[in-house]
């Protein structure tokens, strides 16, 4: 019989009360792992309270054999993140992992998007994901190991319309991702990114008015959130204890690796620029290079295999 690839780990997977968070915690749980289910039950748009959600999982874990506890204390917030933290650690007595996972959606075209829905985007994605990742840090650090996992999307790593928040805050997670694992590799530390396609309740409103929009519905609908959890787990384990700073994308049997910002072409001009040089060579130099305004579909452009 096969070790658990996580027995004897604990695990915080926030959001996990449904969606992608949901199968990651119950993933995690089959493979051994103890697991804070976090998840304060609100909407998409993050209104509201439940603390039905997180229960629902942990019971669904627990009847299965599994060691589970709920949280159900917002990322948002250093001190609430903090009792996320420590609901691991008083249940647990130590914890391994965390996988960055709750957000919210507050979509609007750019020129209509207010404060309050940037804000209160930024304050679940990216706040959340640090403040949860720091409250975590002086454990790891102490027990000289740990992991994170961050949830980020193709609507900050390609683009997408109506979504200025929430794509500046998936890729501040990258950025943010990639200085945790370089600041603390000196003590076994790793963290890395997945950007996960799958349909949930997050892209649940999509349109189907017209056929060619029901027909689209229906081959996300293939990219279950179940879909997402073999790579977190894996990641979470020792055997991926080589792995560390990088952007994975999952789309439904799918993985790919993806690329960092890196320099593509250079123009030199040795007496230096003026402005007028540089619209005379340097740009129509480089354009051959220019990355094009796209769309994460337009990139993704096959049908789900």
């Amino acid at each position: 019989m096969n070790t658990p690839m996580l027995a004897g780990k604990a695990v915080i997977v926030t959001g996990a009360g449904g969606g992608i968070g949901r199968d990651i915690a119950l993933a995690m749980a089959r493979e051994g792992a103890s697991v804070v289910v976090n998840d304060i039950g609100a909407s998409v748009s993050g209104e509201g309270n439940d603390a039905g959600p997180a229960a629902a999982v942990v019971a669904e874990i627990r009847a299965a054999g599994g060691k589970a506890v709920a949280n159900t204390d917002s990322v948002s917030e250093s001190a609430s993140a903090a009792r996320i933290v420590g609901t691991a650690l008083e249940a647990f007595g130590r914890l391994d992992v965390v996988v960055n996972n709750a957000g919210i959606l507050r979509d609007r075209f750019f020129h209509k998007m207010s404060p309050e829905e940037w804000d209160a985007v930024i304050k679940v994605h990216l706040y959340g994901s640090f403040h949860v990742s720091r409250a975590a840090a002086p454990h790891f650090k102490e027990q000289q190991s740990g992991c994170y996992i961050h949830m980020t999307s193709t609507s900050g790593l390609v683009g997408n319309f109506g979504q200025a928040n929430y794509a500046a805050a998936k890729l501040g997670i990258v950025a943010l991702s990639k200085s945790i694992a370089l600041d603390m590799q000196k003590f076994n530390v790793r963290s890395n990114c997945i950007s996960p396609f799958a349909f949930s309740r997050m892209i649940g409103s999509i349109p189907t008015g017209t056929p060619e929009e029901q027909a689209r519905v229906e081959r996300l609908k293939q990219m279950t959130p179940a879909k997402i959890a073999p790579l977190a787990v894996c990641l979470a384990s020792d055997a991926a204890r080589d792995t560390n700073a990088q952007v994975f994308a999952v789309r439904n049997n799918e993985i790919f690796l993806m690329s960092q910002p890196r320099p593509v072409r250079s123009v030199h001009r040795g007496e230096g620029w003026t402005p007028q040089s540089v619209a005379a060579h340097a740009l129509p130099a480089l354009k051959a290079s220019f990355h094009q305004l796209e769309r994460s579909g337009d990139v993704f452009c096959w049908d789900p295999v």
